[in-house]
Formats: C-alpha cells, structure tokens, sequence
C-alpha cells in the first residue's frame, strides 16, 4: 500500500512540473525576446551637456530634444573617408523618414574635434553637402564637454597624424569610433551601428519599434 502511495505522489509531482514547465516558457520566450530587441545600451537622460549647434544656437543635449528619437552619428570634418559616409548615411535616413511620413525623429552630428569644428565650419560643412538642416542639428562644444560626451556614449576617440599649413594652421586625424545610435524618446542609447556601412531599412524598421 505505503509502495503505491509513493507511485501516485511521485506522479502528481511530475504532473505539476510539467504544467509549471508549460506555464513559465512561453512568458520567459516573451519577456527575453522583447529586451533582446532594444537593450538600454547607456542612460543620457539626466545628463546635460552644453553645446552650440551650426548657427552658433546653445544646445542642452539631450534635454532639447525630449520626447524625440534620436539619430546621431559621431564625425570631425577633416576625415578624409569614414565620416562623409556616415554623413551620407544619415541624409539617407532622414530622405527614408522623409518619404514614410515619420516625423519625430531628431537628426544630430557631433563633431569630436571641436577645436577645428566651429559653429561657422560645421554649417559649411553642411551647406556643400546641400544637406536639410531642418530636423538635422550639427554641433560642437568646448573640448572637456565634448571629451565627456564621446566617454559617456562610448566612442573612442584617439589622435593620430597631423597636417601643418603655411599659415601655420595645423589639423589633426583621429583614429575614432564608426558610430551611428540610436536614442529614444526619454534620452536612452538603444542601438548601435556601423556608421559608415549602416543598414538603412534597418535602423528605419528599428525607429518604427520605438514611436
């Protein structure tokens, strides 16, 4: 009697476990799945960093743009090959978002090289390329903020040959970071991406997932 008593309670367990089993798989599926899409990569939404923008505009970023996406991409104007594509890239984006009609979304470039990149040689920079800077804000700050920034959102930054000049200018290149990310409404770092060779319908179908 006491052997077949231990048969049928060995049996309810295993019944149990595999209702368990059934019940918690399926929400593990769901929940993982969901945070494996846009991970917070980094939290910017209590920092404040002071720039200016390409028409000498001061700029709390991110604060000024809350409750838009945002897409920004990292670049000093001298870089002779990754940042014009990335340049370009982002008009790509912004005529993608242009043409499906999706309009909250904010455009920014950051240049590292702030002591070259002024307001007046980030908005030539803009203005040869004809880009819109309607929803496009390229800027710039003093070196220690720019340093900050660049740290905090992890793109590495490092010096490398230089150019001097007759007038006795000197321009460095850096060794830097591809970089485009992505930053949702409430100033959080959700995707990173190849700058210069980025997926277009993908980051787009990822700004999608976000409104």
């Amino acid at each position: 009697m006491d052997f077949a008593r231990k048969i049928l309670k060995i049996m309810f367990n295993l019944k149990l476990n595999k209702y368990f089993i059934l019940l918690t798989i399926p929400t593990t599926i769901i929940i993982n799945s969901c945070g494996k899409n846009f991970p917070v990569i980094e939290d910017l939404s209590k920092d404040k960093f002071l720039l200016v923008n390409q028409d000498s505009n001061a700029v709390i970023f991110p604060e000024n743009f809350k409750n838009k996406i945002i897409v920004i991409g990292y670049i000093f104007t001298n870089c002779p090959d990754i940042c014009p594509l990335t340049t370009n890239n982002m008009r790509l984006i912004q005529e993608k978002l242009s043409k499906e009609m999706i309009s909250d979304v904010q455009l920014i470039s950051i240049s590292f090289d702030p002591l070259q990149d002024s307001p007046a040689v980030l908005k030539d920079y803009a203005t040869i390329r004809n880009l819109n800077l309607k929803n496009w804000d390229f800027l710039t700050g003093e070196k220690s903020t720019i340093d900050s920034l660049t740290k905090k959102v992890g793109v590495v930054v490092i010096k490398s040959d230089s150019t001097m000049f007759d007038d006795g200018r000197k321009i460095y290149y850096y060794v830097h970071t591809d970089r485009i990310q992505l930053i949702d409404k409430e100033g959080r770092i959700r995707k990173n991406y190849i700058g210069s060779k980025i997926n277009i319908d993908e980051i787009i179908n990822d700004i999608k997932k976000l409104e």
